[in-house]
């Protein structure tokens, strides 16, 4: 059985190699092995502080305890760090990253791109007391909140058809928190985070925190994760991204101009690269 998993891993793996980097992947592998550390602080242990805007830009503000400034002040591990797949492994890629966030990987293998910024959203919304807005549809379209499940109440899931029941006693704990993270890992992903969640149609009216993506089977999903803009009014991003095989959430190169990395100039329906995957056709969501 364990055989059958690896073939298939590998498989999957593959696959996935191929279709991220089906673009251009020479220039991309290039552009990886050459130096792009004119912006970087590499002693600094948080993306804002890791990564200095780019020559008259500035930082927008945003206000203090806001989700905004949770991400851009996110910590991070040691700027030699590698990317660690769930199973301690490390990731075949280790060229397009010039950051690591300090957040845990499962060995369960559940917290793949989408289910790792989720992750993100919510313990988020947990520290700032907000708890009560922590919930994501499943890809089936229902919806399962977190006081739902901390009040007991469980998903019988048969087929498209999900129904809930009160199955377990009331449990508002950090452990149970984590629980019902994994759970919503299992049944969501980047389809039902793009159908369920406020499209952006103006590239002018990004921010922190929105998720440029690509729903589907694969899909995958990255999150802004800071912000710069200059005199002209010209903005720039800062991207974080999860992956599968379940991994660590890396802070990513920009491969296709390292004059400009790890900064982005993101465009609404654009080709845009972010490390070993290319969004054809760029579509950005805003978590609720």
């Amino acid at each position: 059985m364990k055989k059958t998993a690896l073939i298939v891993l590998t498989i999957v793996t593959l696959s996935l190699l191929v279709y991220q980097l089906k673009s251009n992947p020479v220039k991309q592998f290039v552009n990886a092995i050459t130096k792009t550390d004119n912006n970087l602080n590499k002693d600094s242990l948080t993306i804002a502080s890791r990564v200095k805007p780019p020559k008259g830009f500035t930082r927008v503000n945003y206000p203090k305890g806001s989700f905004e400034d949770y991400l851009r002040h996110y910590k991070l591990k040691p700027f030699s760090s590698k990317i660690i797949n769930y199973d301690h492994s490390e990731y075949y890629w280790q060229k397009g990253h010039i950051g690591i966030l300090d957040i845990t990987v499962p060995e369960n293998g559940l917290q793949q791109c989408a289910d790792a910024l989720i992750r993100i959203r919510s313990e988020y919304l947990w520290d700032a007391n907000r708890k009560d807005e922590i919930g994501f549809n499943f890809t089936s379209g229902h919806y399962c909140s977190w006081i739902q499940y901390a009040n007991g109440y469980r998903p019988l899931i048969k087929g498209n058809q999900v129904s809930f029941s009160k199955t377990s006693s009331v449990n508002h704990s950090k452990e149970n928190f984590y629980k019902y993270l994994n759970l919503i890992f299992m049944y969501s992903g980047t389809l039902s985070l793009y159908n369920e969640l406020e499209s952006i149609t103006n590239v002018e009216d990004l921010k922190l925190g929105d998720l440029l993506i690509l729903g589907g089977s694969p899909g995958h999903v990255v999150m802004l994760a800071d912000q710069v803009i200059n005199d002209s009014g010209d903005k720039l991003y800062l991207l974080i991204q999860g992956n599968t095989p379940a991994q660590s959430v890396q802070l990513v190169k920009n491969l296709e101009d390292p004059s400009l990395s790890p900064w982005y100039n993101l465009q609404m329906d654009a080709g845009i690269p972010v490390s070993n995957f290319t969004f054809s056709n760029s579509k950005f969501v805003r978590f609720k």
